[in-house]
């Protein structure tokens, strides 16, 4: 365990100084509150090496530029397609997320390119792909060519999940969402519909995915 301080109480030295002092605990390695911080951090940066998880990190936290440096640096000393894939799909996110959202669609697509090629066309990651070229393309105001690519993300989560697996639910969702952007409220409705009827069942009443299904129905009303 590296050095970890648990901050204690916090005192103001004087009235007319702006100086605090600042009362540390070390902690120990039996700390079990730290120990299920670090198992989170693990988690939410999880990659097969520490530049692929300090790249996913920096996504996290809204660092976009130092990411971008960091998976072109990656990238050119990727040596397998597998790793190319993962970095193109990486750069796809950090563009999208930095609004240059062509530039994300090209890095989409180049990593969907490669996954075609090593992957089977059932396989959960390229529906994954898939959606996220829609989110693009939605984002852009293409919503013909968002439509298509949730569509091929849908029929993938079809073969790959139960019927009324949350995933199926939000799928449809985001395709009621393109219609909903595209003034077609009534197949909107549908979708939406049809993601509500999944929720309910896969779902606690009072879960935070319910409560958006049903303010996406009210505003197509």
């Amino acid at each position: 365990m590296h050095t970890v301080f648990r901050i204690g109480e916090v005192r103001k030295i004087d009235k007319k100084s702006p100086l605090y002092e600042v009362e540390l605990k070390l902690t120990s390695d039996d700390d079990q509150q730290l120990h299920q911080l670090t198992d989170r951090i693990r988690e939410e940066s999880s990659g097969s090496t520490g530049w692929y998880r300090m790249g996913k990190l920096l996504l996290k936290i809204g660092q976009f530029d130092k990411a971008e440096e960091l998976y072109m640096a990656l990238l050119e000393q990727a040596s397998n397609d597998s790793d190319k894939a993962h970095i193109y799909h990486q750069l796809g996110w950090v563009k999208r997320n930095q609004g240059q959202y062509k530039e994300a669609a090209s890095f989409y697509e180049m990593s969907l390119k490669i996954e075609r090629k090593t992957l089977p066309e059932d396989h959960p990651s390229l529906a994954n792909t898939y959606n996220n070229i829609a989110i693009v393309y939605n984002d852009m105001g293409d919503y013909s060519k968002a439509l298509e690519f949730y569509g091929k993300a849908h029929k993938i989560l079809e073969k790959a999940l139960p019927p009324n697996h949350p995933d199926l639910a939000t799928s449809y969702n985001n395709i009621g969402g393109v219609y909903n952007n595209m003034g077609d409220y009534s197949k909107a409705l549908e979708f939406y519909e049809k993601s509500h009827q999944i929720y309910e069942k896969a779902l606690p009443p009072n879960h935070p995915h319910l409560a958006t299904s049903y303010t996406c129905i009210g505003q197509v009303y």
